[in-house]
Order: structure tokens, then C-alpha cells, then sequence
């Protein structure tokens, strides 16, 4: 179910924002608007997705809820932002006019396909919004509780313990406006928002060799600047993705399954709860919870693991072995980077089907 927004209203004079929680089921206004051609309905929001039906151009639309998809250049705008029209049907917000002027759309609920909006709840208190996601950060006014917020992105910042949640992520509200979301509830269920800065999610390349040009790039790049052979590197990216496929991949640029412990480190820029799979050395696999390190761009994912197999001392034996790709396979697995038994094995396979040894000169 979708709901729309209240308009939020600013009390200069105190600096305090006041808002009303959503109404409406659906936001209205919406049409289709193509150059005449249909527009294709999504399973999912991206055009690797089934086509589930097809829109004719001028086809007024209930829109329930917003989530970030493939970035599309379309009839109306370019945009990332994917629009729900109905159970498991999504269309580009590309192809979307809208009657009255565009509207602030909610997001949907990554726990189901319900709008969701976001509440300050404070225990009474003010909360403070500042420039940068940081309680130490300037001052740019404060909300009332109760207030409904616009969320554009997120943010990871200094933790906060608040009434909501203990965390370091914040909510951009606006340029240069920051609100911790320690003490922001959503109505149903927090949405799967994105990055600040981030690029939109990925779409699969359309085959194995296309996957491997795309990142050829990177791998060389980081064996240029840390030794790590890109054939290990490229191996390492088609198992740990699936040729790009994985969720952790689309959405937040991770090709290397990197973890965050405690911190996203120097190269990502933030951390998020996945749902993993994780075998044990002493035997036996099983489904568990982790929080993977999100990146802004893939190229990122390439640097970051470059400096963990080149800088970390567990690996030093691996880097003695920087020329010989398949010792160097063997090194990292005996080294613990994996927990499949069969890794290296694996590694060695797609280097030598691929031919990705070629990239390492």
C-alpha cells in the first residue's frame, strides 16, 4: 500500500520542522508518457527483470511507493528511481509525468511492498539536524517529535544511541542536512535505501566475456598498484558475483564479499546486513547473517581488495608468490580468505578456462 506525504512545514522563527503522517493509499497524478510506444512492467526494477505486462503511452497509473533501481534515460528524466504499481510490478520513473508537478514520493518497505515514511521520535526531545553526519557537526535546525521526514539518502557517520536504534547511520533531509537515524521509526519497515553518492545498482552484463572487459580495468589497475595478480583478481570477482548476479554485487558494488567490522574501512562508505552462506573448516555449511561493506563505485571494491591481499600481514606469504597466479590462489585460501574448501580449486579453473592469465602482463 502506498501513502503520500503531508507537506512539512518549517517555523522559521524557532527553527523547528512539524509535519502530519501520510493519508492517501495511492499518489495520484501519475501517467505513462512515452514517445507512443507501450512501457514494459518489471518483476523487479531493472531491465534484466521479467516483463510482466506491457503500459500503452497515456495510461494513468497508481503509484504505491519508490525504490532505487537501473539507472534509465527516458521519455521524461533520467533517473534510478523505480516506481511500484502493483504486486511485484515496477516501471522506470523515466517514463512517468506527473499532473500537478513531480511529488515526494515514498519509499517502499524492503520488508514488504508497502510504502513506508519516516517519524522523529525522540521521547519528546528536539532533534537536532546537522550539516554532516555527526552530532558535532553544524547546527541547521531541529525537528519536533512526531515531525515526518523527507529521507533522500544515507549516510555513516558517528554512532549515536537513541530512542530508535544504536547506529552510525544517518538520513540526508536536505542539502547539507543530517539527522541521525537513532531516533527515526518507519512506519512499515525501514526501506532499502541508498548511499549517498552511490551509484544506482548494477544490471549483469550480457555475457561472460562482457563481464570480463568491464573489469578487466580494475584488476590491472590494483595489480599496478599492489602486485596482486588480476587474473586471481578477476577469478576471484566472477566466483564471488556469479558473473555479477549476486544482490550484494547490484546493489552495493561489493564484488569481493568484503565484511565490515565495526567500520567500512578507508575505501567504502558505509556497512549493510545481508543474508549469507558460510562453510565452516571443520566442516559443515550453514545460512547466517554478516554486514558487508557498501561501496560508492566497483572500482572501489577493486582497491579495497587489492590493499587487504597486499597489505595484510596474514597474506605476505600469497604476495612472495605475486607471479605464480596459482600459488598465489593456493596462499590466500590456505590463508583463510575463503571458507569453501574447494576455492583455490576453483579460482585455478576459471583462470585457466577464461584464459585470465593474459590480463597479468
Amino acid at each position: 500500500m502506498a501513502l503520500k506525504f503531508a507537506t512539512v512545514l518549517a517555523l522559521a522563527a524557532a527553527g523547528v520542522l512539524v509535519g502530519a503522517a501520510p493519508a492517501a493509499a495511492v499518489v495520484p497524478g501519475a501517467v505513462v508518457a512515452t514517445s507512443g510506444e507501450d512501457l514494459n512492467v518489471r518483476s523487479g526494477p531493472a531491465t534484466d527483470q521479467e516483463i510482466v505486462e506491457t503500459l500503452a503511452n497515456g495510461t494513468d497509473l497508481a503509484v504505491r511507493c519508490k525504490v532505487r533501481g537501473e539507472h534509465i534515460e527516458g521519455h521524461v528524466r533520467e533517473t534510478a528511481t523505480w516506481l511500484l504499481v502493483g504486486g511485484d510490478r515496477w516501471i522506470s520513473h523515466a517514463y512517468v509525468a506527473w499532473a500537478e508537478g513531480e511529488p515526494d514520493l515514498p519509499w517502499c518497505s524492503a520488508a514488504g511492498q508497502r510504502a513506508t515514511h519516516a517519524t522523529v521520535l525522540t521521547g519528546g526531545a528536539a532533534l537536532n539536524v546537522r550539516a554532516d553526519a555527526d552530532s558535532g557537526s553544524e547546527h541547521r535546525g531541529t525537528y519536533g517529535e512526531g515531525a515526518v521526514v523527507q529521507v533522500e539518502c544515507q549516510v555513516w557517520g558517528r554512532s549515536v544511541d537513541g530512542e530508535v536504534a544504536e547506529t552510525h547511520l544517518w538520513y540526508r533531509v536536505g542539502e547539507r542536512r543530517h539527522v541521525s537515524a537513532a531516533y527515526v521509526e518507519w512506519s512499515a519497515g525501514e526501506p532499502w535505501l541508498p548511499w549517498c553518492g552511490q551509484d544506482p545498482p548494477s544490471v549483469p552484463e550480457a555475457s561472460e566475456r562482457d563481464f570480463i572487459e568491464r573489469h578487466a580495468p580494475a584488476a590491472q589497475a590494483s595489480r599496478r598498484a599492489t602486485g596482486v595478480p588480476a587474473s586471481v583478481t578477476l577469478a576471484q570477482a566472477v566466483l564471488e558475483t556469479g558473473w555479477g548476479r549476486s544482490v550484494l554485487t547490484r546493489e552495493d558494488h561489493n564484488v569481493f564479499g568484503m565484511k565490515c567490522f565495526g567500520s567500512p574501512g578507508e575505501h567504502a562508505i558505509g556497512c549493510r546486513d545481508y543474508a549469507t552462506f558460510e562453510c565452516s573448516p571443520t566442516g559443515g555449511c550453514f545460512d547466517m547473517d554478516a554486514t558487508f561493506r557498501a561501496y560508492a563505485e566497483v572500482a572501489d571494491s577493486y582497491r579495497d581488495h587489492g590493499a587487504l591481499l597486499s597489505q595484510w600481514p596474514r597474506y605476505a606469504t600469497a604476495m612472495e608468490h605475486k607471479d605464480d597466479p596459482d600459488r598465489f590462489a593456493r596462499e590466500i585460501h590456505k590463508a583463510g580468505y575463503a571458507t569453501d574448501p574447494q576455492y583455490a580449486d576453483k579460482l585455478i579453473a576459471i583462470m585457466e578456462k577464461h584464459d585470465l592469465y593474459r590480463y597479468d602482463g
